[in-house]
């Protein structure tokens, strides 16, 4: 099993360049079901759940092909409407087959879906959104089972904020009949970027980027282009990096405002942030403050850069708290933090970050989930002596080519067969 070896130590220099958003290509992706024939989507990263997506869709009647970082998808009439537990257990994404299949066909069989272990992640606000459309939804043996002759426009007010539960009901709301309008919906750029899509496709879609998006549906859709958006969870990630060694970095094709939490938390730590037009820079410094952060939906700060930020606090001035609004099983990469020497106290939502008081040590560590993998990437480029990651898997369901960037920038780190 592949791991990663990081020897700390060095400062980060140049410019890096972000890769297309994985949390933006899944929604889009499926939502090629919606139509027959071929939908073209560019900056597609290389990633494993990419690969996930296409062999679920594969087994969906759409056949996907690369071109480069284009992707490729020829939808055709599936066999069956069932989403199988080999492939969904993967990710959870794949929950987000369940609206066109359903729309589409009137019918989805769907296992419930897998993916990091961070928190139950339950999709009541899926089923409940299918049930608000007209479907009837019951469960069978671990399969989310769905029916409906078509599905009718409703008033959908979501009590929490679900970025998955809103892409869902876009998706299934396109083909309904009558206006569906959408409260309390998610506001990520990835929503935005789906509703962009759909809207190609044919859709008539307003209100998105607020909390609430109306969809008026209409019979048919069509394929159609689309550029997938830049992913702000890797551009956030590369810029702590350059951060935390206290380098010079510049990260380009990337959406600037996507990432504006996150720069106001680095500038009140003392680092000097420069936007461009598709870019980001951050200007090194010797020593940072210590800043709370409270991760929130959109656009606050994002619960997949909290990992991240806390290696950043461990080599801050003073103490950091770090409050965890988003998942109840958040901070698992703590325990591994700890292992490197650095001095966290987690409780349930909240984890205490004491900065500077040890310098971090390079030992074996274990990735729990996709962003815990980044943390301790960052953690390893500070620590002195070497740093073994093991279980990357992980890393590489969300990140292109991580280490290659990093050790682009400078960085001693390379993957081990």
């Amino acid at each position: 099993m592949d791991s990663i070896i990081v020897r700390g130590g060095h400062r980060l220099n140049g410019t890096v360049a972000t890769s297309g958003s994985k949390n933006a290509a899944l929604p889009v992706l499926f939502a090629s079901l919606l139509a027959d024939g071929e939908h073209r989507f560019d900056n597609v990263p290389y990633l494993r759940d990419i690969h996930s997506t296409q062999e679920l869709l594969g087994s969906l009647g759409a056949h996907s092909r690369r071109e480069g970082d284009t992707l490729v998808v020829q939808v055709g009439a599936p066999e069956a409407h069932v989403a199988d537990y080999e492939m969904v257990r993967k990710m959870r994404a794949s929950i987000l087959c369940l609206g066109p299949l359903l729309a589409r066909y009137g019918e989805a069989r769907v296992s419930l879906p897998g993916g990091c272990a961070i928190g139950s992640r339950p999709i009541d606000l899926h089923i409940e959104t299918m049930r608000k459309l007209g479907a009837e939804v019951s469960s069978d043996g671990g399969y989310v089972v769905a029916r409906a002759q078509r599905l009718e426009g409703a008033d959908i007010l979501f009590e929490k904020v679900t970025v998955g539960g809103t892409e869902n009901a876009l998706m299934a709301a396109s083909l309904a009949r009558g206006t569906t309008v959408i409260e309390n919906a998610a506001k990520e750029p990835e929503v935005v970027d789906l509703a962009c899509y759909l809207r190609a496709m044919g859709a008539k879609i307003s209100g998105e980027g607020s909390s609430v998006i109306t969809v008026e549906g209409v019979d048919e859709l069509h394929p159609a282009h689309h550029r997938v958006v830049p992913d702000r969870i890797e551009a956030g990630t590369l810029l702590l990096a350059g951060a935390i060694t206290g380098g010079h970095v510049t990260v380009s094709d990337c959406v600037p405002h996507h990432l504006q939490s996150l720069v106001d938390k680095l500038r009140d730590a003392g680092f000097r942030i420069d936007m461009g037009e598709d870019s980001i820079t951050v200007q090194g410094t010797d020593g940072w403050e210590a800043v709370d952060i409270a991760t929130m939906p959109y656009p606050g700060f994002p619960t997949d850069l909290q990992a991240q930020f806390m290696a950043l606090m461990t080599q801050a001035r003073g103490t950091a708290v770090i409050t965890e609004h988003i998942f109840e099983n958040r901070f698992m990469h703590v325990q591994e933090l700890a292992r490197l020497g650095a001095d966290i106290t987690p409780m349930t939502q909240v984890a205490v970050v004491r900065g500077g008081r040890r310098k971090l040590g390079g030992a074996p560590v274990m990735a729990t989930d996709l962003r815990a993998s980044a943390c301790l990437v960052l953690a390893g480029l500070v620590a002195e002596g070497e740093t073994h990651i093991s279980r990357i898997y992980h890393l590489d369901r969300g990140y292109e080519h991580l280490e290659e960037k990093l050790a682009g920038l400078g960085a001693d780190i390379e993957r081990a067969h």
